[in-house]
């Protein structure tokens, strides 16, 4: 990819997110998901691989750590095994299916007992340096924050969540999510302007 110079104003939250998406538009047939609910494991199967990596990609954004979102992987997926009699077809099924891995990532947040999140402004810095891997680039600085701010910034960005939601989800104020995902969010472009450390992902 070639060079590009960007600026701060050019960073705004669409752009930053705009790189990194976990939308899947899968289809997924009523009959697969009868099958499935009935026990046919070689239905769940493959349900398991359509939206194995879905899942995966959603964890691992939200939790900053691999071997963490594998374990929310699994631990995903055995809830859908435990519930999919539950579907009722109101809403698309990886909205459905989400909105489980969600949750599994909020609960691992909890015990963690992780409270960290982004409590100062970042000084302002020079958003002109080029940056010719937006999407490396943009992933190794959003795995930078801390585990609640990106959390925040993800759910609101990304899977669409309204700061009510993500208040609900976190237990916190509506002005809680608010103020992260502001802060997050300007964190997040001067961490994309940074020299950056290399971070591996699968």
């Amino acid at each position: 990819m070639a060079s590009t110079h960007v600026t701060c104003d050019q960073i705004g939250p669409t752009r930053i997110l705009g790189f990194v998406t976990s939308h899947f538009a899968i289809d997924v047939p009523s009959s697969l998901i009868e099958r499935a609910a009935h026990g046919e494991m070689r239905a769940f199967e493959h349900i398991y691989r359509l939206f194995e990596r879905p899942v995966y990609t959603l964890a691992l954004r939200m939790l900053g750590d691999a071997d963490e979102a594998q374990e929310i992987l699994h631990d995903a997926m055995l809830q859908l095994f435990r519930k999919l009699g539950q579907f009722r077809g109101d809403a698309p099924f990886w909205g459905w299916l989400r909105q489980i891995a969600i949750n599994e990532a909020l609960m691992r947040l909890r015990r963690r007992g992780i409270v960290e999140t982004v409590d100062e402004m970042p000084e302002s810095v020079d958003c002109s340096t080029p940056s010719p891997e937006h999407q490396r680039d943009l992933e190794r600085a959003l795995s930078r924050l801390p585990p609640v701010t990106r959390s925040v910034v993800w759910l609101y960005h990304v899977e669409g969540y309204s700061h009510e939601e993500i208040a609900v989800s976190f237990g916190k104020s509506v002005s809680f999510s608010k103020s992260q995902l502001a802060r997050g969010t300007q964190k997040l472009r001067a961490l994309y302007a940074a020299p950056l450390v290399q971070v591996a992902y699968a």
